[in-house]
């Protein structure tokens, strides 16, 4: 469904800058007394806590998109990955027997599946049993389970249609004409067809490295002129 791609843009928006150290290195692990400690503190709302959780567990987003390269565009896959992250560490609960590293990791793979599944890739490669989240009472998930969900509430696909409407006359507010061309061809912003980078470039005649330049320069923009809480909430 082409809203996963609208929640990829805006996650790329709002999420992932900032979760890199300068250099593009990853902080390194928490120790299991740190880890302990700022889940406590993120469980009673400290914002600062989760930003630290989810900054030193980027490393795992890396690790589980390392067994997906190749299906869809690296950055794609850091993106919604780290999507999966935070909702992880929003979810998480001591001593359910699972490991948050664990419980993390299946919650990064249910990401990027979603994703891979509304592009329509990647289906012969995972296994239907292959285990990919948990559902809101702690049980896990199979693919098999993903792909036989019945689709969102009529509500929700209206307040995403709302969304979308309301991105879309934003982005055409100070973006070029180009810009907007590839940012909607790349996530579906017009006919929910979202399209890869090389077959963007290819549609477009130019080379793939520009249209990631292009899109690159039009995601900044979006971050400086986009507010967080009108378009994505954690």
């Amino acid at each position: 469904m082409f809203f996963d791609f609208l929640s990829l843009l805006l996650s790329k928006i709002f999420l992932f800058t900032g979760l890199v150290q300068d250099g593009g290195a990853f902080p390194k692990p928490l120790s299991p007394e740190e880890e302990k400690k700022y889940l406590q503190l993120a469980h009673n709302g400290d914002k600062n806590a989760k930003n630290i959780l989810v900054k030193h567990n980027m490393r795992l987003v890396a690790h589980v998109v390392k067994k997906y390269s190749g299906a869809a565009e690296t950055d794609d896959l850091m993106s919604v990955g780290s999507i999966g992250l935070i909702k992880a560490i929003n979810t998480y609960r001591e001593g359910k027997g699972t490991a948050l590293a664990t419980y993390t990791a299946r919650c990064i793979e249910n990401e990027i599946l979603m994703l891979l599944r509304a592009s329509k890739k990647h289906k012969n490669t995972v296994s239907l049993q292959d285990t990919i989240g948990t559902d809101k009472d702690g049980n896990e998930l199979t693919l098999i389970d993903l792909l036989s969900e019945k689709e969102d509430s009529v509500f929700s696909k209206v307040e995403k249609s709302i969304q979308l409407e309301k991105i879309v006359k934003t982005l055409k507010g100070f973006l070029t004409e180009r810009e907007f061309t590839i940012i909607s061809l790349r996530y579906g912003l017009i006919d929910g067809n979202a399209l890869p980078q090389r077959e963007v470039a290819q549609k477009l005649g130019i080379s793939r490295s520009y249209i990631s330049r292009i899109e690159k320069r039009a995601i900044e923009k979006a971050r400086e002129n986009l507010n967080k809480e009108d378009f994505f909430t954690d």
